[in-house]
């Protein structure tokens, strides 16, 4: 291949055929945390379409761990069944299929955007949620419910089982989501965790917990298979979260095996003010792979062909993790290798539709 882009990269016993990575997106489109059809086209098709890795949506450890009523879950086996018809047509494609673990802490029990803003009531199928401090996210809603020592082990214990059921379920790469405000990022944060006890104050205690969860899911995962964590680099807030303390954790979590971080940003401070533009979390990829000895994955506004390769080219990433362009373009892999000169094979059923090379 004469791209980056293009070229394969090994984690472990898998190999990513390209660095072309889909990232999480939650799709609101389960009942009772069960995959369906829907998840396996929007899976299939960019599977299809492409790209190496795909990563599954937020997929709740637990009940009360749901971003939504709607969202996609895996505390139960019987979950197990139609994740795993997905994973084996992903699989086929010659692709990877990966699964992000989570638990949305005081950010849970809320509407998908078309259905209204803000959290569902008790009596509309709405529930408690849990944190680290009883510090909501927003001044209008529901104080939350101050974790302790047997919750926290619950949480841990959730994931652990979620890793095991994932094996199972045909999946080869987890990714840890320790971002965008949800549970395991409002222990990092000083912004939402107040804790005296061991998981809060200083920067070794507000870590903590995500420490206990990848050792635990490291307890149950083969280690041949490649465990991602997905941080975000900065609440974006002074005295919040920063890229110096992700940076140091980076560091930590590559020392504990981690393969990957997969660096975004934001989502724990509702007044945070964002400057998003293309490439805009980049930046902290780029740092944490210049100041440590970890593989990194970019995120944020990255649409285009070229500017992934540029990314690539520049080693301020290992991987290009793609979201909404990859809404707009579940083929984006497949043009994006014959607009930077590489001859990748296309489906076969689709072959005819494949342009000449340039």
């Amino acid at each position: 291949m004469s791209s980056l882009l293009f070229t394969p990269l090994k984690l472990k016993s898998i190999e990513l055929r390209n660095r072309i990575v889909v990232s999480p997106m939650c799709q609101y489109s389960s009942v009772d945390g069960f995959a369906n059809d829907w998840h396996l086209v929007h899976l299939g098709s960019r599977a299809v379409g492409g790209a190496a890795l795909l990563i599954a949506e937020a997929t709740a450890v637990s009940p009360e761990g749901r971003i939504s009523p709607e969202d996609l879950g895996i505390w139960k086996d019987e979950h197990i069944e139609k994740l795993k018809q997905i994973t084996d047509f992903i699989a086929g494609q010659g692709a990877v299929a990966g699964i992000q673990l989570a638990h949305a802490g005081r950010k849970a029990s809320t509407y998908p955007a078309w259905k209204g803003r803000g959290q569902v009531p008790l009596d509309q199928g709405g529930w408690k949620t849990l944190a680290p401090s009883p510090i909501p996210f927003h001044h209008s809603e529901d104080t939350p419910l101050e974790l302790d020592q047997a919750g926290i082990e619950k949480v841990v214990a959730d994931f652990a089982a979620a890793a095991q059921r994932s094996l199972q379920a045909g999946f080869k790469v987890i990714e840890i989501h320790a971002a965008h405000g949800y549970l395991i990022h409002q222990f990092l944060s000083p912004l939402s965790n107040t804790r005296t006890d061991n998981y809060g104050g200083s920067f070794e205690n507000r870590i903590r917990i995500l420490l206990e969860v990848v050792d635990a899911i490291q307890n149950v995962w083969p280690a041949e298979l490649p465990v991602f964590v997905r941080i975000s680099a900065t609440d974006w807030v002074e005295n919040g979260w920063n890229e110096e303390e992700s940076t140091k954790l980076a560091q930590i979590l590559t020392d504990k095996g981690i393969s990957l971080i997969d660096v975004s940003s934001g989502g724990l401070a509702s007044n945070a003010k964002i400057p998003v533009g293309p490439s805009y979390q980049v930046p902290f990829s780029a740092k944490i792979k210049k100041e440590t000895t970890a593989l990194t994955g970019a995120v944020g506004l990255i649409t285009e062909a070229q500017q992934a390769e540029d990314i690539l080219k520049n080693k301020e990433a290992d991987l290009i993790v793609m979201a909404r362009e990859l809404l707009r373009d579940p083929y984006f892999a497949l043009h994006a290798a014959h607009e930077l000169g590489d001859d990748v094979a296309w489906p076969i059923q689709y072959d005819r539709a494949k342009p000449a090379a340039n």
